[in-house]
This record gives C-alpha cells, structure tokens and sequence, in this order.
C-alpha cells in the first residue's frame, strides 16, 4: 500500500505495475446529501426511505456514482496524484450501498504505456468482503515534475 507522494503526485517513472492505494470513506446522510445536490440527482431511491423501502431494494442507497467518486479521489490524490487526468472509465455495479456503510476503494497499477504517458488502473469498491463495484481507468500521468518557483 502506497501513501501519497511528497511531492502531490508521482511522475511516469517512478510508477511500477502493482502499486496499490486505498481509501476509506463513510456513507452518511450529509454525504448522500451534498452528492444529490451536486449531481443533481434527486431519485427517490437514494432520497426518500418510504419510495425506497417499496422497491426491491428495501430501503435507500447511496448514488452508485458517489461510490465510484472516491476512486477519482485516489487517482487525483495518491495514485498516481496531482497531475494525473482522467481520460477514461468502466464501471460495474454489484451490490448497493447504504447509508452507514464503509467504503474501501481500491486503484492497482495494472498497465503503463510509457510512450503516450498512459498508465490503466484496476479499480474495485470493497464494503467488508463484498466486492461493490470494479472497473478500470485510463489515466494521462505527468512525466516530470514542474520545477518549483
């Protein structure tokens, strides 16, 4: 498990196949929340518990898209960091997530191009054991740091 590097981010050549970085995060009320208004997705399904209970859900869930988000936060902020730009995604959902569940989401190094600056990501969602949801991303990684001024 890597930590952030010190300088915000890792350049191309210093990342290797295999690195790995977590995130931790906790479904609150708030959270769904602040997702719906920034998203502006108000669906009853994630929003009102008595709509909720009645499908085959049985109660609310949180935004399948706040879930995936906190991968986008590893990407921006540990793996590989500032400077890495998204340029493509794949998602599949598996399971929903409630409001107090805990969110382990998951980047691996699974592939870099060093020729166009491209590095892919396994990207995977974990509330305990169960896998949530799994994907991979493309991502632009910077390939030498900006000289500080």
């Amino acid at each position: 498990m890597i930590e952030p590097h010190s300088s915000g981010g890792y350049i191309l050549e210093e990342l290797v196949v295999g690195m790995v970085a977590e995130k931790r995060v906790a479904i609150t009320e708030e959270r769904i929340q602040k997702f719906a208004e920034a998203s502006d997705d108000f669906n009853p399904v994630h929003m009102d518990e008595a709509f909720a209970s009645k499908t085959a859900y049985r109660g609310r869930i949180a935004h399948g898209l706040l879930s995936a988000s906190f991968g986008s936060a590893l990407v921006g902020t540990i793996l590989p960091g500032a400077g890495a730009i998204y340029l493509a995604q794949t998602l599949a959902f598996h399971r929903p997530v409630r409001i107090g569940d805990v969110v382990v989401s998951r980047v691996t190094i699974a592939a870099i191009d060093e020729v166009s600056a491209r590095v892919t990501l396994r990207c995977e969602g974990f509330v305990g054991d169960d896998l949530i949801m799994d994907g991979e991303a493309t991502v632009r990684v910077p390939r030498r740091r900006r000289a500080k001024t």
